[in-house]
């Protein structure tokens, strides 16, 4: 990955290779093999809360990870294979086998690897004694941290929401949780204000959990444009950003 600091924005260009070992692809749940991509993101370098959470649609990805992969939690299996229901399946629920890795981690149809929740591999690489761990930037120019410990705000409803699959809550669904403002550690979207390593002032910092969410599915910012899919729902993407990508 090649990182590019100017005019107040982080411009990152990347290949989607992961540096870490993976699973075996293809598998059994997951017939794609993994190829080069040519992701252009940029990120503001200095940025700012919009004072309201910002959800993401399936087009849009979270972020990048600083090896290149990007986040991209959401999937396009729904119930009855109906996208339109909202009832989005869980790719780390096991309902529907989706050939995940040990890290969390599967091929797109157009052969990019992303992560879906803790990326393993990248953070035994980086890990540091159990402090917090820097991986990734999302896409509204926020870190993105892995650390132990830290509880998520999401529990599983009492009760499915009417028009739904039927049955009780267990995951299988993204609408299966619910977000309790106290319950955890964490925010909404996953994150928390606080001090790091490479934030000795603090900052706003997103956290990968082991629990649902397991990758946030909000912003905290304003998210770029330049995260947004350009190939459909399965297709991750990012064209060269304006004034185009850092040199080489």
């Amino acid at each position: 990955m090649e990182v590019d600091e100017r005019q107040g924005v982080r411009l990152i260009r990347a290949d989607g290779l992961p540096d870490h070992a993976t699973g075996q692809f293809p598998n059994r749940g997951n017939p794609n093999r993994i190829s080069a991509q040519s992701y252009y993101f940029r990120v503001p370098l200095r940025p700012a809360k919009t004072g309201r959470v910002v959800f993401y649609r399936p087009n849009h990805l979270f972020g990048v990870a600083l090896n290149g992969v990007v986040f991209d939690p959401n999937t396009a299996e729904y119930w009855n294979d109906d996208r339109r229901s909202g009832w989005m399946i869980e790719a780390l629920s096991g309902a529907r086998p989706l050939g995940m890795d040990q890290n969390n981690a599967h091929v797109q149809p157009d052969g990019s690897y992303h992560y879906h929740g803790v990326p393993t591999g990248l953070v035994d690489r980086l890990a540091r004694g159990g402090k917090p761990v820097m991986i990734g930037w999302a896409a509204d120019g926020f870190p993105i941290y892995a650390q132990a410990g830290l509880r998520p705000s999401w529990r599983l409803k009492s009760a499915r929401d009417a028009g739904g699959p039927g049955g009780r809550p267990d995951g299988t669904y993204a609408p299966d949780y619910e977000y309790v403002r106290g319950l955890g550690d964490l925010d909404e979207c996953n994150g928390r204000e606080g001090a790091t390593a490479e934030f000795p002032q603090g900052t706003y910092y997103y956290v990968v959990t082991l629990q649902f969410p397991f990758v946030p599915r909000c912003f905290a910012g304003m998210p770029d444009g330049s995260f947004q899919k350009q190939g459909g729902p399965h297709q991750g993407g990012g064209r060269p950003p304006r004034g185009g990508p850092p040199p080489r």
